[in-house]
């Protein structure tokens, strides 16, 4: 697949320093992310007040496989008006680093994936002797202590209660170090 890339100037006179620029930057992010279709640059300018110059804006819209379109249009703020192309170019393609950086980390599955704690409910509860089981969704049995439920809510849990727990080898088989009520409560069976 060919690399296309197309670089234009609105109502301004065409640069060669700030062309030159934008296709240094154009090839950094094919090196970021080397199946790259193609990125249009459009630079264009508004004259401001008499006394303040010209402000300037930059858009950027990559494409890349499978239908993927990146788009930066990067206008600052107000109070941080960019009158010195460069620097707008620079802000722009800093922009567009960062998320051509991450689509690649997406593509190629390197996206950290948090764990999900195991959830269950109360199967029977002993509120006097300070301890329960879980039954967990693939039917084993888990063990907590009251200590192991956090806060003060070891007493409004229930056989159906829904937890979240953490589970560790304890002497006498599984047993949850952490317990958190969620809040949910299904009637006992």
């Amino acid at each position: 697949m060919a690399f296309e890339s197309t670089i234009t100037f609105r109502d301004m006179e065409p640069s060669e320093a700030l062309r030159a620029r934008i296709e240094q930057r154009v090839e950094r992010l094919q090196r970021l992310h080397p199946h790259l279709s193609g990125c249009r640059v459009s630079v264009a300018t508004e004259k401001l007040h008499q006394h303040q110059g010209h402000r300037f804006h930059v858009r950027i819209d990559v494409t890349a496989p499978p239908g993927h379109d990146v788009v930066v249009d990067h206008e600052p703020p107000q109070r941080q008006v960019h009158e010195d192309a460069f620097v707008a170019v620079r802000d722009a393609f800093d922009a567009m680093d960062r998320r051509i950086e991450d689509l690649a980390r997406v593509q190629r599955g390197d996206v950290k994936t948090h764990a999900v704690e195991p959830h269950g409910t109360v199967a029977e509860i002993d509120l006097e002797a300070g301890r329960g089981r879980i039954e967990t969704s693939d039917g084993r049995s888990i063990y907590f202590h009251r200590n192991a439920v956090s806060g003060e809510r070891f007493e409004s849990l229930r056989p159906g209660s829904t937890v979240r727990f953490v589970e560790e080898s304890g002497e006498q088989g599984p047993q949850a170090s952490s317990v958190v009520p969620l809040g949910r409560h299904r009637p006992a069976m």
